[in-house]
């Protein structure tokens, strides 16, 4: 099992995929089986994390709407977060 700032590194390295302007959720960055094998305190401290790491990159990748199911949604504004 990954712990959460493994996970953490994970989805920070996977917006380097993305697309200029794409929105996206914290979950859609992992695989399935990495989300299926952690606690829901995980996760949520993953979500925390992550919106964190957010914040502190405005000009490169914003939080926006939270989703009718209380997921945060995030936009990559830049491709060149590094």
């Amino acid at each position: 099992m990954s712990d959460t700032n493994e996970l953490l590194d994970i989805a920070i390295n996977e917006t380097e995929n993305l697309n200029k302007r794409e929105v996206f959720l914290v979950r859609d960055l992992l695989k399935g089986y990495e989300l299926n094998k952690v606690s829901r305190s995980q996760c949520l401290m993953l979500g925390t994390l992550f919106l964190n790491y957010v914040n502190t990159l405005k000009d490169f990748i914003q939080a926006i709407e939270k989703t009718s199911s209380g997921n945060r949604s995030i936009k990559l504004m830049s491709n060149n977060l590094f």
